[in-house]
C-alpha cells in the first residue's frame, strides 16, 4: 500500500495579522486532507502573526531574517510532503487549489503558477491580471504563487537566498532550465495594497525598473535598495 500524496503549504510571514486569519481558514477549507500541514516561516513579527496562525493549526517557525527566499528555503527544509504550495500571506487561494497541484504531479508537471486578479476593482490593475496567463518571461512572480515538487526543489537547491528581492523569479528562471513552468487555468486573488500606497504608475515602473536590473544581473541587494527606495510600503 502507497502512502497518500499531500502538500505542504509555506507561507512566508512578517506583520501579517490581518491576513494571516484569512488565509490559512481557506487553505484549510479548500485544501482539505490534501494539506498535510500549513508552515508559518516567520520573520520576527512584532504583531500577533504568530499568535493567530498558531490558533489556526499551523505549524510555526520562527527566523530572525526576514527574507522570503531564506523562509522560504526554512519551510521547505522543515516540510513532510513531497509537494510544495508557497504563497504569501496576502493571497486568496482558488477553492480547487489542492485539486489542481496533485492533478499536475500525476502528470509529472513538476512546477506551476496561477493566474491572478486583484482584489479591487480598477482597469489599470485589470490589465495587470490580464498578462498573468500567459507563460512568458513576467511569470511566476511570487504573486502567482508556486507549485514545485520536492524533487525539483532540491535539485534546484532551493531558491538563492543571496536573492533579498526577486527571488521568485530567480529560481523560475532556473526551472525552466532543467523543467517546464505552466499556468493553471484559473485565477487567485491577491492583495492590491502595494497599488493603494503608491498608484499604479509609480509601482509599474518601479517593478519594471527592478526586472530590468534582474535582467542584467545587478547585485539583488541594489535592486531591493532601488526598489524600496521607491516605494512606500503598506502598513502591518
Amino acid at each position: 500500500m502507497t502512502s497518500k500524496v499531500t502538500i505542504s503549504v509555506i507561507i512566508p510571514t512578517y506583520n501579517e495579522e490581518e491576513n494571516i486569519k484569512g488565509v490559512i481558514p481557506l487553505i484549510s477549507k479548500f485544501g482539505g486532507d490534501k494539506i498535510s500541514e500549513v508552515l508559518v516561516v516567520d520573520g520576527g513579527s512584532i504583531d500577533k502573526t504568530v499568535e493567530i496562525a498558531k490558533s489556526f493549526g499551523a505549524k510555526i517557525i520562527r527566523t530572525k531574517k526576514a527574507s522570503r527566499a531564506h523562509q522560504l528555503n526554512i519551510g521547505a527544509q522543515n516540510a513532510k510532503s513531497d509537494i510544495f504550495y508557497f504563497m504569501h500571506a496576502d493571497i486568496q487561494p482558488v477553492p480547487q487549489f489542492s485539486t489542481d497541484i496533485l492533478e499536475y504531479y500525476f502528470l509529472g508537471k513538476e512546477a506551476a503558477c496561477y493566474r491572478y486578479v486583484f482584489d479591487k476593482d480598477n482597469f489599470l490593475l485589470k490589465i495587470n491580471s490580464f498578462f498573468t496567463r500567459f507563460n512568458g518571461i513576467f511569470a511566476g512572480g511570487g504573486d502567482q504563487t508556486l507549485y514545485i515538487t520536492r524533487n525539483l526543489f532540491e535539485k534546484l537547491k532551493g531558491f538563492d537566498e543571496e536573492y533579498v528581492i526577486m527571488e521568485d523569479f530567480e529560481i523560475v528562471k532556473r526551472i525552466r532550465k532543467v523543467s517546464k513552468l505552466y499556468v493553471f487555468p484559473r485565477n487567485i486573488k491577491v492583495s492590491a495594497r502595494k497599488y493603494e500606497y503608491n498608484g499604479w504608475l509609480k509601482v509599474q515602473i518601479t517593478n519594471l525598473l527592478a526586472f530590468l536590473l534582474f535582467s542584467i544581473n545587478s547585485k539583488p541587494e541594489s535592486i531591493k535598495s532601488i526598489y524600496c527606495s521607491l516605494l512606500n510600503q503598506p502598513k502591518k
